[in-house]
């Protein structure tokens, strides 16, 4: 059997990013909400906003070593497997890699010690500003790693000279016109799976009637933040969709299953088996006109379909049909979630209802899900190409022993499962363990500089604590 080695370089990366987009999908947004958690016992210095920051700290930092760890081998892998794609993008992209490491990295790992370890060693304010600095840099990472992405879908500010890319205008670059939608929708989609994270493990804890005030405090934060993310989301992602509409039709003709060349009057598919060898849909399950609707603000708003373009400018259709689906499925999931729990709140039942506890813990890794379809629809939406329009990814792979590239792969899949599983480990290990008890928060309060009122107040619960057992 002949093997393809585009193909098989192609699946490597695909996997690999695949696995690093995990960690930075939970960690961005669990750095915001320890921040959040921190600067509200600061200013309240109500017990239980410090035991969710210290217990859910030690999560953050076990998730961002694997990010760290998983993300360096993408950079090796673009000149190993695609070194005609370095050669030839080097002086756009190598300066906005190098941009993430200097002004976001740099942030993380300088202040992460302290955000760590610096509880009883520094000053509460001091504290806060590491985490704050951490939190930032995070911001900062996903920023120039989404302006890098971004410039390949959406190419601006360059000129091209002898087969190279040159900058233009940096500003075109960074600013380019997919980047403001794609930033807004990847933080929030971080703030979200992180949010979830949180709440799912807050249910569970419910569930099995354990740490109950600490998780009441963590499931009903989560879900007033769910209640505010997730429509904003669903209006974010609707003009990112506006966004590519206008710069990737091809890819709009995708998600949307749309094959004339030009549409008017075009359904909302509900349900369709995309067939990329009869150029059509089998099974269609359609709502008239509301893909025209919401696509073009118009009832009857005409889109170009996938036959516009030659069969070989095409995505996979049925992976970015259905990735789709699964991102939007989820999202509405949330927002369903988030409705319920006012309702429940409203009624005081929010922390006693077993089946709506049970629905939250099972949307736990919906976030992460959610992230990976979407990132799929992007990634594969946007082939053949890997700089739309411009560079054909078929073109740029590196000359290697296909062998090789598979044995690579094959290894990769294994290490990484077996990291996969270490994490998860010791992930159940924190989780069972549970939150810092109110004798230690007690114990900790001691060798920091908090007033009088606020261990007092840590007394007292640890007193109702030792009562209640």
């Amino acid at each position: 059997m002949d093997l393809d080695v585009a193909l098989l370089s192609r699946l490597q990366f695909a996997f690999t990013v695949s696995f690093h987009i995990i960690f930075p999908s939970i960690t961005i947004g669990l750095a915001t909400l320890i921040a959040i958690w921190e600067g509200l016992w600061l200013k309240t210095h109500n017990p239980y906003y410090l035991q969710l920051a210290k217990f859910w700290i030690k999560p953050f930092a076990i998730t961002f070593g694997m990010g760290v760890v998983s993300g360096i081998v993408l950079s090796y892998e673009f000149g190993t497997n695609f070194s005609r794609f370095s050669e030839m993008t080097g002086a756009v992209l190598g300066p906005l890699m190098a941009y993430e490491v200097l002004t976001a990295f740099f942030m993380e790992a300088g202040f992460l010690g302290v955000m760590l370890f610096g509880w009883q060693r520094v000053g509460r304010k001091l504290h806060f500003f590491a985490t704050t600095v951490v939190m930032v840099g995070t911001w900062f990472s996903a920023f120039w790693i989404i302006v890098a992405n971004s410039w390949m879908q959406t190419p601006a500010g360059y000129i091209i000279v002898d087969g190279h890319f040159e900058v233009a205008s940096w500003m075109e670059v960074i600013f380019n016109p997919s980047m403001p939608y794609r930033l807004m929708h990847m933080l929030m989609a971080s703030l979200i799976t992180a949010t979830f994270v949180v709440a799912g493990i807050s249910a569970y804890y419910l569930l099995k009637k354990q740490h109950i005030p600490f998780a009441r405090k963590g499931l009903s934060m989560c879900m007033w933040f769910a209640l505010v993310l997730t429509p904003l989301q669903a209006w974010v992602g609707d003009m990112h969709g506006l966004s590519v509409k206008e710069h990737q039709p091809t890819k709009l003709a995708a998600i949307e299953g749309i094959w004339p060349a030009e549409e008017n009057n075009v359904p909302l598919l509900l349900f369709a088996m995309p067939n990329m060898a009869t150029e059509s849909n089998d099974y269609e399950i359609a709502i008239p006109n509301l893909g025209s609707l919401l696509l073009t603000h118009s009832w009857d708003g005409a889109l170009q379909g996938l036959k516009a373009v030659p069969a070989a400018d095409r995505p996979n259709v049925p992976l970015v049909f259905w990735s789709f689906r699964v991102m939007v499925g989820i999202g509405f999931g949330m927002i369903c979630i988030a409705l319920l729990a006012l309702a429940l709140r409203r009624k005081e039942r929010l922390f006693e209802s077993k089946p709506f506890l049970a629905l939250v813990t099972l949307f736990t890794p919906s976030g992460v899900i959610a992230v990976l379809a979407g990132w799929y629809v992007v990634e594969v939406g946007r082939q053949p190409w890997i700089v739309y329009n411009l560079v054909r990814t078929a073109d740029i792979v590196s000359p290697l022993p296909a062998e090789r590239v598979l044995f690579t792969l094959i290894m990769f899949v294994l290490i990484y499962t077996s990291l996969l599983g270490v994490y998860l480990y010791f992930m159940r290990k924190l989780i069972k363990k549970g939150p810092p008890t109110m004798n230690a928060l007690e114990e900790q309060l001691i060798g920091m500089d908090a007033p009088g009122y606020a261990l007092a107040w840590v007394k007292n619960l640890n007193q109702q604590e030792r009562g209640a057992k």
